[in-house]
């Protein structure tokens, strides 16, 4: 991906986040500046996390609201109103073990027959990382206090909070893999 991707985006993320809802645009900024700093664990496909990263929770907007589950709305919106590459619509319908929180609502075989989950370990952990070492606000947080404050935020109860708790182990796993990848890595 070219940084033709990353800056369209930018725009598209922008356009559809940032007055609507600003608080997950602040987020959405903090994950696309995570994907930034871990560029040189993805070679030629760093510009791919990035725009993924930038795009991850796009399906939030308001307008792109269908199903009410954001990877669904948001990667229906990147297929068929952008014509958008199909590895990228395949990372954001399925970021952050989301097959799990589709599973809770019901939309498993949807999600999965539409937008099958990448098999390309490395970018789903990257992505994975991005987003859950990242606060609603932008900013830096462990794997595990962020998982606690989606708890918090949403309700042990809730489906969202079923599902957290559900992917807990598997989003702790993939932090844990970029982080060893990154402490590998020559600086």
């Amino acid at each position: 991906m070219t940084d033709l991707m990353t800056e369209w985006a930018a725009r598209v993320a922008e356009t559809e986040l940032s007055a609507a809802l600003p608080r997950r645009w602040a987020h959405t900024q903090g994950v696309a500046e995570r994907a930034t700093g871990i560029r040189r664990l993805l070679g030629k496909d760093a510009g791919l996390l990035t725009a993924a990263a930038t795009l991850h929770d796009v399906g939030y907007a308001p307008r792109l609201a269908v199903t009410g589950f954001h990877p669904l709305d948001g990667a229906r919106f990147l297929r068929d109103g952008h014509g958008a590459d199909e590895r990228l619509v395949r990372l954001v319908a399925n970021h952050s073990f989301a097959l799990l929180e589709a599973e809770e609502r019901g939309l498993r075989d949807e999600l999965a027959s539409e937008f099958p989950v990448l098999e390309e370990p490395l970018l789903v952990d990257a992505l994975v990382y991005c987003d859950m070492t990242t606060t609603p606000e932008g900013g830096r947080t462990s794997v595990q206090e962020r998982i606690t404050e989606i708890i918090g935020r949403y309700g042990e109860g809730s489906v969202v909070g079923r599902f957290i708790r559900r992917a807990a182990p598997e989003l702790v796993s993939s932090v844990q893999r970029i982080e060893a990848a990154l402490a590998a890595q020559p600086r």
